[in-house]
């Protein structure tokens, strides 16, 4: 109030337009966060001022579209408010029929502060989550790790960050297409499920107040109507085929299926549904198109000897697990884009990654996040929207996160990329644990939350997508979340724990969804934020862009068990960076020499949301560390790896060991992650440090 009027650009945020009009400092050079987020105290108004299309005004029904509002608003339209949005993970319509004007029009969006909406529900009831997050954070449908995190900084913006649209209805629209596969003996059948919504008949608009009624195939009601669509197809060949009729089942013969990274080609093919008139040769009345990929996808869990397995199960193949967890990409959401989010899957994908985490903590990506997924063979474990925290699950909370998933699995479920759908980060166990409970109320929330909402829902939109319940999780009903025999673990005791690289080798756990050990960005990424009397790890800047309680000790604790003291920053910077790698690469080989017990390693993380000090491979500005080339070695389709310790059994050994102690002994092992038998050679050699050999040798594997 009483500040002027300033130029904005939607999509765009509030941060993105004060910093592009100079009313604001970069809130990520040096200590400008704090001053970023006293301005989300304030209440902001977007305002425009246009003319409508006379072929829009035509329509019987007319509807105001925001694909991404971030989060609590009222939406006016010409001084008429048409309705409130207080969830950034859905899409919200509202209907203007009758409001909208062929000139002049006024859209006026009035977007309440974060921080006094998070201060004023956590008074009234106190529900708590993660320490790294500012108080009342659980209590807001918006992205979690806005409010911080342990790598992300405190800068919960605001705006309309996604496109907006006008969308006109005549007759009616299509409401949902779902595309179920059944494969058999060399065919693929396309069973489809497509509703439609009227919103008139004959010409004439539902009176105010009446719900748009579902089509029903042959539907006595005086509302409903046929829905008559036809089906389009183009193959990955580029060969169009039509389909008219209404068709329910659709027969692809000699199938290209779509394989993950490493394992094969990702032949996709384009589904195109539009809704027909009654009247023949009359223009469709809406299009549904998607690009989908011909395969099965499901989670094998098979028990065993050693407890249960847990593997990625694509075509009937079970896949190993090498990926890298996903945060957003941004704290200013305008800032990714397709061509950035690209970079970084194709980094992702160069490191020979099959597998990406979205966790639970940010938001739902675009939707072109998944289709270079798709076409680089990237499998997606997509949590929900919640982590490290209770929910109270009121009725309007049940009321907007049901919607929020309905949304969301429709958007989603035609990627082939798509491999689960988890219910939350870490939950389970915490809230398992007793912590942050303070009502037995907030543990049946959960199971409610989780085990019978969500599940509920997928059956009605995704019933062929596997769903996990929490990471980790050993299947739910808080029994034993992080039992190293089923299901999936996050295992902190490397760093955390302060236990050494080797001891990822004690643990063979059925599949890791999160391990990491942090390190500093490269040194370019440090200047971007700090001067250089700031560049000196335990400065006040340098821990501002550092999010984790105790971590720079950490580093040089593990620091001087490993180097000598580096001279100098750069090389500091260096070390902790090797380090970084060298504790990956213990952990990733371990699990990969025993394929089958394990059958998934996924990195925290791949990628930062600021310049910071992190778990990431790749920096806020796409540098890459160097965790990143050492992934790409041992995630190697075909690896070779070395375990250097420990006793081996005597007729193991395949090497002239005579000159070798056999209390200290070095075993290769190959992996082969491919559909493609190997053969081949390893050459090897033992050397001093001044690289002279000792002893070298090779042998044949296969």
């Amino acid at each position: 109030q009483g500040e002027p009027d300033q130029p904005a650009v939607v999509p765009g945020t509030v941060y993105t337009d004060l910093l592009r009009n100079g009313s604001m400092e970069d809130p990520f050079w040096k200590d400008n966060e704090i001053r970023a987020l006293p301005l989300m105290e304030n209440d902001y108004e977007y305002e425009v001022s246009f003319d409508s299309d006379k072929d829009l005004l035509g329509q019987e029904r007319i509807f105001l579209r925001f694909d991404g509002l971030d989060t609590i608003a009222d939406i006016y339209m010409n001084q008429e408010l048409v309705g409130k949005a207080y969830n950034m993970h859905r899409v919200w319509e509202f209907d203007v029929t009758g409001i909208l004007r062929e000139k002049d029009n006024v859209l006026r969006v009035l977007l309440h502060s974060p921080l006094r909406f998070i201060r004023e529900e956590f008074a009234k009831c106190r529900t708590l989550g993660s320490e790294d997050a500012m108080d009342g954070f659980v209590h807001m449908r918006k992205a979690h790790c806005m409010f911080g995190w342990d790598w992300g900084a405190h800068l919960p913006d605001a705006g309309i960050f996604r496109p907006v649209s006008l969308i006109g209805v005549k007759k009616a629209r299509i409401d949902s297409v779902s595309v179920r596969q059944e494969h058999g003996d060399g065919n693929v059948v396309l069973h489809f499920d497509v509703t439609a919504k009227h919103v008139g008949v004959c010409g004439q608009s539902r009176d105010e107040g009446d719900s748009p009624a579902e089509l029903a195939g042959t539907g006595n009601h005086p509302n409903s109507l046929d829905v008559r669509y036809v089906v389009e197809i183009k193959e990955p060949d580029g060969t169009l085929r039509k389909y008219p009729d209404s068709p329910k089942d659709i027969l692809i013969e000699h199938p290209k299926l779509w394989w993950p990274n490493g394992y094969g080609e990702q032949p996709l093919y384009t589904v195109k549904a539009l809704l027909l008139p009654d009247a023949e040769n009359a223009a469709p009345l809406d299009l549904w198109q998607k690009r989908i990929g011909l395969r099965t996808m499901t989670v094998s869990r098979v028990k065993g000897e050693h407890g249960e397995s847990f593997s990625h199960c694509v075509n009937g193949v079970d896949v190993f697990a090498m990926g890298m967890d996903y945060i957003p990409e941004d704290n200013l959401l305008p800032r990714v884009t397709p061509e950035r989010t690209r970079r970084l899957l194709e980094d992702a994908r160069a490191a020979n990654v099959n597998t990406i985490r979205v966790w639970g903590g940010g938001y739902y990506p675009d939707d072109y996040f998944y289709d270079i997924c798709d076409e680089l063979g990237l499998l997606v474990w997509q949590d929900f929207m919640f982590a490290c925290a209770v929910y109270n699950l009121t009725e309007a909370f049940e009321e907007t996160i049901t919607a929020e998933f309905v949304d969301n699995i429709r958007r989603l479920r035609s990627h082939p990329s798509l491999a689960l759908w988890c219910g939350n980060n870490e939950m389970e166990q915490f809230a398992g644990s007793g912590m942050w409970i303070r009502a037995m109320r907030q543990k049946s929330d959960y199971i409610k939350m989780f085990q019978y909402i969500i599940p509920k829902v997928l059956k009605a939109e995704d019933p062929q997508a596997f769903y996990w319940p929490s990471s980790p999780s050993s299947g739910g009903d808080f029994d034993e979340p992080g039992d190293p025999s089923r299901g999936d673990v996050h295992d902190w005791d490397v760093w955390h724990g302060l236990k050494p690289f080797t001891d990822y080798r004690n643990y063979l756990f059925s599949y890791v969804s999160e391990f990491g050990f942090q390190s500093f960005p490269c040194m370019e990424t440090i200047a971007s934020f700090t001067l250089p009397e700031d560049r000196n790890i335990f400065s006040y800047i340098m821990e501002k862009h550092q999010r984790n309680a105790t971590a720079n000790g950490r580093i040089v604790t593990y620091l001087s068990q490993n180097y000598l003291y580096p001279a100098t920053l750069d090389k500091l910077v260096y070390a902790s960076q090797l380090l970084q790698a060298q504790a990956m690469q213990y952990g990733v080989e371990h699990w990969r020499r025993n394929r089958g017990r394990c059958m998934g390693a996924v990195i925290w993380q791949l990628n930062d949301c600021w310049p910071v000090a992190s778990w990431a491979g790749i920096d806020y500005f796409g540098r890459w560390k160097a965790l990143q080339y050492y992934a790409r070695r041992f995630f190697a389709p075909v690896l070779v790896s070395c375990h250097e310790e420990g006793l081996v059994n005597q007729e193991d050994i395949s090497v002239n060991t005579e000159h070798i102690d056999p209390r200290k002994t070095a075993r290769l092992n190959v992996s082969n992650e491919t559909m493609e038998a190997f053969a081949g050679r390893i050459d090897w050699s033992l050397r001093r440090p001044d690289a002279s050999v000792i002893e070298e040798g090779s042998f044949d594997v296969a």
